[in-house]
C-alpha cells in the first residue's frame, strides 16, 4: 500500500513527552525544523554552523538531509537532488518500509548531517562529526516520489562490549507509531546474524528508556508466555539461554517492571 504525502507542510506542536534533560532552543536559536512535509519544533540545541543557527526555521531535505536556509532555497533544492533514498544499502524492504545501512566511512557528509539532525531531539547525544566507525540504519517510508526519511539507529563497527546500538531516533512526526519498537528489535535481529547477544549503549535518552522499557516488558512478558506452555514452571534465572539472561539483566538495569 502506498503512501501519499500531503501537499503542504504539516505544523506539528510541541511534543507530547518534554524531556527534563539538556539544553532547550531558545528564541535565539532554531525553534523549528522543516523537513519533507513536516515542520518540526526543535528540542534541543544542535551545533550547526552559525549563519544557520540563528535561524528560526531550518530547512533540511528528507533525502541527502542536506540542510539550508530558507524555503526558497530548499525548494530549489528538491527540484534538483539527485537522491531519493538514503546513500547505503537497502537491506531490509516489507511494504512500505524500508531499511538502508549507511557506512560513516564511505558516506560522511550525510551521516554528519544526520546526527546534526538527531540532537535536535536527543538530550545525550555527544557525536556529530565523528561518524566513521559508525554504521547508520535508516528507517523509510517508501512511496512513488521516493524513501522518505523516518528514523535510525547507529551502532559502533567495532565494540568490544559488543553494543548493538549507539543512538536511535524517530522523527517527532513518525512517533507513536511503532517505530522505535521496529529499530529496537532490527537491532536485536542484527546481532543474532553475528552470532552475538548485543545490547545498547548507555546513557540511552529519555525517549530511548522508555523504548526499551515497552520493548523489553513486551519481550520478555512473550517468551514467559511460550515458556509456560512448554513448562509449568517457568525460570529465566535458570535458563541456560544467554539471551534470557541477558534480557533480564537489561530489564534489571533499566528498572523494567514487566
Amino acid at each position: 500500500m502506498r503512501h501519499k504525502r500531503p501537499e503542504s507542510p504539516v505544523v506539528l506542536p510541541t511534543q507530547a513527552f518534554l524531556p527534563t534533560h539538556g539544553t532547550r532552543a531558545e528564541n535565539t536559536h532554531i525553534q523549528k525544523v522543516q523537513i519533507g512535509a513536516f515542520l518540526i519544533d526543535v528540542w534541543y540545541l544542535a551545533p550547526y554552523p552559525e549563519e544557520y543557527s540563528q535561524l528560526e526555521i531550518l530547512y533540511i531535505c528528507e533525502f541527502c538531509l542536506k540542510y539550508m536556509k530558507s524555503g526558497f532555497v530548499a525548494k530549489r533544492h528538491k527540484q534538483k537532488c539527485p537522491m531519493k533514498y538514503p546513500p547505503g544499502d537497502e537491506i531490509y524492504r516489507d511494504g512500505a518500509l524500508s531499511i538502508f545501512e549507511v557506512d560513516g566511512r564511505k558516506n560522511k557528509i550525510y551521516c554528519q548531517n544526520l546526527c546534526l539532525l538527531a540532537k535536535m531531539f536527543l538530550d545525550h547525544k555527544t557525536l556529530y562529526y565523528d561518524v566513521e566507525p559508525f554504521l547508520f540504519y535508516i528507517l523509510t517510508e517508501v512511496d512513488d516520489y521516493g524513501c522518505h526519511f523516518v528514523g535510525y539507529f547507529s551502532k559502533e563497527k567495532r565494540s568490544l562490549l559488543d553494543y548493538n546500538l549507539s543512538c536511535i531516533m524517530t522523527l517527532p512526526a513518525h512517533q507513536r507509531k511503532g517505530y522505535g519498537q521496529f529499530l529496537i528489535d532490527f537491532s536485536y535481529l542484527l546481532s543474532r546474524k553475528e552470532g552475538k547477544v548485543g545490547s545498547p549503549e548507555r546513557p540511552l535518552s529519555d525517549l530511548g528508556l522508555l523504548s526499551y522499557r515497552k520493548y523489553w516488558c513486551k519481550t520478555i512478558k512473550y517468551h514467559l508466555l511460550q515458556l509456560a506452555r512448554e513448562s509449568n514452571h517457568v525460570s529465566i534465572e535458570g535458563s541456560s539461554d544467554p539471551c534470557n539472561t541477558h534480557a533480564l539483566h537489561l530489564a534489571h538495569g533499566t528498572h523494567l517492571h514487566a
